[in-house]
């Protein structure tokens, strides 16, 4: 078999930020803190460059604020996220105009333990789902496929 690819697609009512996601996930158990304490942040700028940064723990609100940033909203940006208690995580890609939302999961990705070759797009559906809801999520669509 060949590789796979796994995501999830998240559509809000309105324009959200990555500051009100991660807050609304965060009592769920996710943090932007990923081992070894450190996070991971993407822009898309002007030039078109998926340009990765890594902060320390304490910068996380700073990388939030550069997210955030009036200038950036017509940009993709991402967002490195991790839930410490199953050991797992992946990446959310914030679209231009931020009613769309891309979760990836790429850390250490959960699998279905009948068929390894698939991820368990259940269990992130059920970490992720309620609590994107108090963050205005208007519904989503999960896929894997294969290539």
């Amino acid at each position: 078999m060949g590789s796979r690819d796994a995501d999830i697609d998240f559509t809000f009512t309105r324009p959200t930020t990555v500051r009100a996601v991660l807050d609304a996930l965060t009592g769920a158990g996710w943090s932007a803190a990923v081992p070894p304490g450190g996070a991971s942040y993407m822009i898309n700028d002007a030039d078109d460059m998926y340009e990765w940064h890594d902060t320390a723990h304490d910068g996380i609100s700073e990388a939030l604020a550069l997210l955030d940033a009036p200038e950036n909203m017509p940009y993709t940006v991402a967002l490195n996220i991790y839930h410490q208690a199953a050991g797992t995580g992946g990446m959310l890609m914030f679209l231009a105009g931020r009613t769309d939302i891309c979760f990836v999961p790429t850390l250490y990705r959960r699998r279905l333990p009948a068929a390894p070759e698939f991820t368990d797009l259940a269990w992130y559906l059920q970490a992720l789902v309620p609590a994107l809801v108090t963050a205005g999520l208007e519904g989503y669509e999960a896929k894997e496929v294969g290539y």
